[in-house]
């Protein structure tokens, strides 16, 4: 008996350590995560003179003018209606089409089906800069550059990939007997899809919008390349235009960018339930 107990005393406490040991591993990397957002945020207050004289520094007096000038300086509605505007184009793209296909291919046993699915999984191996040369030059030949709608058939075209390789492996979750069930109650194959599978897809599906939506959102290369006019500019884009040759305005920078930072924030707080399951069906599934 006293055996038994000093063993139980024993498994308890390197369960405490290892539980231990995880909190200060995670809280460590939740420390390296946002230390950046603070000291955005932190330099965001202050003048040019303090940021450049200590960096690490408390603000000695709180700068909010800093964001009312750097509303103006990027025009900051404009961009921000302009990133909306090519973020919502390109996730309804990117779930419709890859709802559709993920599900059809993940119901469809053939060769066939699975070929297609393998070209889907392989397009994710080839990195965008080594074909970022020819997507620009087909995208003016198609006339589509410079144009908002224009970049966001392209991100569809490079986001759906990823998305019905999850799509797929959730579907698999989902028993067959559904399917049946609406066939025999007189749903055609869309209406099947959309008024009985499609609602069942809601984690993965809000999974696949918050990945989509931090990508581009946060992209600088592809608007870049894409939009010619600073008036189709997004938000990234007006902020660069802040750098100039010889000097930064480093304050109006850092507010753009904390400004920029909110409503994708906001957005993922809001489905940031989903993400965790979604991502664990869909990936262990496919």
């Amino acid at each position: 008996m006293n055996n038994a107990g000093a063993g139980s005393g024993r498994y308890d406490l390197s369960r405490r350590l290892g539980n231990l040991s995880i909190f200060i591993f995670l809280f460590a990397g939740s420390v390296v995560m946002l230390f950046p957002i603070y000291m955005g945020v932190l330099n965001s207050l202050k003048t040019d003179g303090q940021m450049l004289t200590n960096i690490m520094s408390i603000p000695m007096h709180l700068q909010f003018s800093n964001y009312p000038d750097a509303f103006v300086k990027v025009h900051f509605l404009r961009s921000l209606v302009n990133t909306m505007q090519i973020a919502a184009f390109g996730l309804v793209g990117i779930i419709v089409c890859s709802s559709l296909a993920g599900y059809k291919l993940s119901r469809t046993k053939s060769k066939l089906s699975g070929f297609l699915f393998g070209l889907f999984l392989l397009s994710t191996l080839i990195p965008f800069h080594s074909i970022m040369i020819t997507l620009v030059r087909i995208a003016g030949k198609l006339s589509i550059q410079g144009s908002l709608y224009g970049l966001g058939v392209i991100y569809i075209g490079l986001g759906v990939s990823l998305a019905i390789f999850l799509y797929h492996g959730f579907v698999k979750s989902i028993p067959r007997d559904l399917d049946e069930a609406a066939v025999i109650d007189g749903c055609g194959e869309l209406k099947l899809f959309y008024a009985v599978i499609f609602p069942l897809l809601v984690p993965i599906t809000a999974t696949i919008a918050i990945l989509n939506l931090l990508w581009m959102w946060n992209d600088f290369l592809l608007p870049l390349l894409m939009l010619t006019r600073s008036e189709n500019y997004t938000l990234l884009l007006s902020t660069n235009m802040l750098f100039g040759e010889y000097s930064n305005d480093w304050s109006a920078i850092l507010a753009t960018l904390v400004l920029a930072m909110l409503p994708v924030v906001v957005f993922y707080l809001l489905l940031q339930k989903y993400i965790l399951n979604g991502i664990a069906e869909g990936a262990i599934k496919g």
